[in-house]
């Protein structure tokens, strides 16, 4: 028997599932199945097997071999929630808020989702391409393998088609899995009235997106000031006619009606969630949406951080996504996502994995591929730098613990 490539001495293995294992909840979300010292062998992109080391097969050759002493693997993260295609970053607001600004008054100020817009629309497709790829190449080297992308910045027709081109190049330029989300509603461009605009979105952009095949999801910010769950509901219906599955932006700065309204349209997520209660809770409770919070978000606007322990002790999962973007969360470190959900949310460890894994590959529909250590899905993994348990992972906030990177069953990227 040969393989591409062999895993040895894995001190431990992250994550191991049987097929069919789709997403964790409630009490479940604290199990974490671990196989200590043990081997992984890839064939042709895949995970092919895997055991304890005393049961590696003598007759095995490798192309490659990767000695893992004192280190574990894990699969790549899922990040299903992000915005990672845009202009330019945004400090000028960051200044803003440390003195008082709130997200409100940035946007009424011109500034928010229009200034990254504004940005946007001067530029041509290969700039923004050109622009958006160190960004993919940076969350891959931190151990992301599969991502969704949303438009959202462009707010005309021809901008929007153009931000969701830039993330179909980005797939086909990096060794990322990419989920495509058309999110027309993102805000209201200053030349036009809301009533307007939707017309536009339904009437122009939505057939648009769709005729070039660009886009898996459709997204709304439902959301106080942006579009209210009536709107909402009337632009996703607009985007299922079309075979875009809903996934929503719910409840960040307001009790909007978001969750609702998702579990009304058959949304596969709702996002954010700062600002839930028990009736939200119930509501989800009675879906089979994924509740997805982004905590990035959340600690970089001084929010509430949503309430993840509630949630899970209610019986429901919960997914970890980093919102990756300009305005409110310029970070796609999945590794932080999971240390913010432990240290501000008081998930622990085995739960945030799991919500950063196998729960956001069911978000995003690559649960039969993504998201866990299982014979058959792809070979999607990251070693890590040698540390003491996998609870070393959140415990070292801010540190660089990704040794080595596999996407597709191949090594993309060593730090």
């Amino acid at each position: 028997m040969t393989c591409d490539l062999l895993l040895t001495n894995i001190k431990g293995l992250v994550q191991v599932r049987n097929a069919g294992f789709t997403r964790a909840a409630g009490k479940a979300m604290a199990e974490l199945p671990v196989l200590t010292d043990a081997f992984l062998t890839i064939h042709q992109s895949k995970i092919i097997s895997f055991g304890s080391m005393s049961s590696l097969p003598h007759e095995l050759k490798s192309l490659q071999t990767i000695d893992c002493t004192d280190r574990f693997v894990f699969p790549s993260f899922v990040d299903s929630h992000t915005h990672l295609v845009f202009a330019a970053s945004r400090e000028e607001e960051f200044v803003m808020k440390i003195k008082g600004a709130t997200y409100q008054d940035i946007a009424a100020a011109g500034g928010g989702i229009l200034n990254s817009a504004r940005k946007l629309q001067s530029l041509s497709e290969d700039e923004l391409l050109e622009r958006s790829l160190p960004r993919a190449w940076e969350i891959i080297k931190s151990g992301t393998g599969a991502v969704e992308i949303k438009s959202g910045y462009g707010l005309t027709v021809k901008d929007e088609i153009k931000m969701l081109r830039v993330a179909k190049r980005i797939a086909q330029q990096t060794p990322l899995t990419v989920k495509t989300t058309f999110l027309g509603a993102h805000a209201v461009p200053s030349n036009t009235t809301k009533e307007a605009y939707i017309q536009t979105i339904i009437q122009e952009m939505i057939p648009a997106v769709a005729e070039e095949k660009l886009a898996d999801y459709i997204d709304v910010f439902c959301e106080q000031g942006f579009f209210t769950p009536d709107e909402t509901e009337k632009i996703v219906e607009a985007g299922k006619a079309y075979s875009m599955r809903p996934r929503l932006h719910a409840n960040q700065l307001y009790n909007s009606g978001g969750v609702q309204v998702g579990v009304k349209t058959g949304a596969l997520s709702v996002d954010h969630l700062e600002n839930i209660g028990s009736e939200e809770i119930e509501v989800l409770k009675k879906s089979a949406v994924m509740p997805t919070v982004l905590p990035g978000a959340a600690l970089f606007l001084n929010l509430p951080f949503p309430p993840g322990r509630a949630m899970i002790e209610a019986g429901l999962p919960l997914a970890i996504a980093s919102d990756y973007n300009p305005g409110s969360a310029p970070s796609g470190n999945m590794s932080l996502m999971v240390a913010l959900a432990c240290i501000k949310m008081k998930l622990t460890p085995e739960e945030a994995i799991n919500a950063a894994t196998i729960n956001t590959a069911n978000a995003i529909e690559l649960s039969a591929t993504q998201g866990s250590i299982t014979e058959g899905k792809q070979a999607n993994i990251f070693i890590t730098k040698p540390m003491p348990s996998y609870a070393f992972l959140p415990y070292a906030f801010g540190s660089q613990l990704v040794d080595k990177v596999i996407l597709k069953g191949k090594v993309v990227s060593e730090m």
